[in-house]
């Protein structure tokens, strides 16, 4: 099979259907959150406060995402997709550096990521990135927790 090139750029709000569906596919592991992770109003909501950046083939298949928006002098990326059939192949790599190199182009100083205590397999990938934990901050889920779970964001920060 040939391999197609693979493209970056900022989603629109027509890619939302294609975005929502990558996005539940790469967070379906989260099997303590009830429900899905997004849906219209709630990617609606994110992409009036920030940007999501995409990645996709050429021939426009999307293949990962991530969600980026300035914080005073700090950035902020978060729910960072891959599509599971594509994962392990850099593609969540090459994203992160694409919104680190916005931020730095925006001037800021650091990015913010947090990553849920229910995810401890996250924090070494985002280590390998060069980000360190830094403290916790509540988790406020836009989809209920199933009964009798507990979680907190793990925050991790990285200079520019």
């Amino acid at each position: 099979m040939e391999e197609r090139a693979v493209h970056l750029r900022e989603a629109l709000a027509a890619d939302q259907p294609r975005l929502i569906e990558l996005i539940n596919a790469a967070f379906s592991v989260e099997t303590f959150i009830e429900g899905t992770r997004t849906d219209e109003e709630r990617l609606t909501t994110m992409m009036a406060k920030g940007n999501i950046l995409l990645a996709e083939e050429s021939d426009g298949h999307l293949l990962a995402s991530v969600y980026v928006e300035r914080r005073g002098d700090r950035g902020y990326l978060g729910m960072l997709a891959v599509d599971p059939t594509r994962q392990g192949e850099g593609l969540g790599r090459r994203l992160v550096q694409a919104a680190e190199d916005r931020f730095r182009e925006q001037g800021c100083e650091g990015v913010d990521i947090t990553v849920l205590s229910l995810r401890p397999e996250l924090r070494p990938i985002y280590r390998r990135f060069g980000y360190v934990e830094t403290g916790t901050e509540e988790f406020r889920p836009t989809q209920p927790l199933r009964p009798g779970i507990e979680c907190h964001c793990i925050v991790m920060s990285k200079q520019l």
